[in-house]
């Protein structure tokens, strides 16, 4: 079995063109598909609505192959999208295929292996509580199961948290993206062995920030019932040519960081930056963002959270983009805000798929 990865820069929210042209040429086979991640260019908060538009134009277009409705596509293929490209960032998808079948004999190399998989439907007073996290951690350790793969060949676990439907709001209820994000961050945690149980409760839910993941990425969906996961990893039983690795950028200015990933993946940065030969084995680059609380950076004062006019999430993206492209020569990088248990705060995770050598 093989996982591959496909690339597409988007003229628009709705461009579908470029997967749409790989299918006609036979490049791409629509029921090989099983997530479709990107970035588009909305700002990023509730009222995004190029997220909701790109999953439309993409659900139009596949509904025919998977001879289905388009509202029945999701629930065949995970269609994840993060709003705001600001800056540098280029608005893509990435579309993921799997194809053949597990091999029953390790291979030479450990090659990218990829599964998907939902949460069981949450109540809305279950959102942001333990029931979240240790569904979460159930779901995830499934999907590593399912691949055969320890903790450790775990590189990135992206997922949309559920929000359901809320039909009478009282004040305790945490049923919104903040705690979503934050209590599916830590049921990755869980599943990986980064915390244990004992250290989890309600309350150092979006409390506590020495627990968090260097593996999840999370955001939140609102009318959400069920959490969707995509999981990554590296296996000996999986073939192609790609690999994952991962680490954490302790700030948003960690370009030393960057670097240590890219070394997990035998590629070494020329004065700082990757040549335009090895630029060109990065098909994937994932990272979460945000701008620390406490208003600084190594001991300097930042504004970004006392500017009224720019959000602090637009500015956490564009530094954090800024930052990736000038070291990877590559501008097709997918940044999300909001990283609760997500890498030390003020930080975020960061997993980056290229050919392997």
């Amino acid at each position: 079995m093989r996982t591959d990865l496909s690339r597409f820069f988007t003229s628009g929210p709705a461009d579908v063109s470029g997967l749409a042209e790989a299918i006609a040429r036979g490049e791409i086979i629509p029921k090989d598909i099983v997530a479709i991640i990107g970035k588009t260019e909305g700002n990023g908060g509730i009222n995004d609505f190029t997220r909701n538009l790109a999953i439309m134009a993409l659900s139009h277009l596949l509904a025919p192959f998977l001879e289905c409705s388009p509202e029945a596509v999701e629930e065949r293929i995970v269609l994840s999208f993060s709003g705001g490209s600001e800056g540098v960032t280029a608005p893509h998808i990435l579309v993921f295929t799997i194809s053949g079948t597990v091999s029953t004999q390790k291979n030479p190399s450990k090659r990218l292996a990829l599964a998907t998989g939902f949460t069981r439907p949450f109540m809305a007073d279950e959102v942001g509580r333990m029931p979240m996290i240790l569904e979460t951690a159930r779901t995830v350790k499934s999907l590593m199961q399912k691949l055969q793969v320890a903790a450790e060949d775990v590189h990135l676990v992206q997922i949309k948290g559920a929000i359901p439907p809320v039909s009478l709001p009282h004040p305790n209820l945490r049923c919104d993206m903040a705690w979503s994000r934050g209590a599916s961050a830590l049921g990755v945690a869980l599943a990986l062995g980064e915390v244990g149980e004992s250290q989890l409760n309600d309350a150092v839910i979006n409390s506590d920030w020495s627990l968090f993941s260097t593996r999840a990425s999370v955001s939140a969906k609102p009318l959400l019932s069920r959490s969707e996961i995509v999981l990554f990893a590296n296996s000996d039983y999986w073939e192609g040519n790609l690999h994952i690795a991962h680490g954490v950028m302790k700030d948003i200015i960690d370009v030393p960081g960057i670097y240590s990933v890219l070394e997990q993946l035998d590629l070494k940065p020329q004065h700082g930056q990757l040549t335009a030969h090895d630029s060109e084995k990065i098909l994937g680059v994932f990272a979460k963002s945000d701008a620390h609380p406490g208003n600084q950076i190594r001991q300097r004062r930042h504004t970004m959270w006392t500017d009224a006019d720019i959000s602090d999430m637009r500015y956490s993206r564009c530094v954090v983009a800024a930052q990736l492209a000038g070291v990877l020569g590559d501008t097709g990088v997918y940044v999300s805000t909001r990283a609760e248990h997500q890498g030390p705060q003020g930080g975020g995770p960061l997993a980056i798929i290229g050919v392997a050598p």
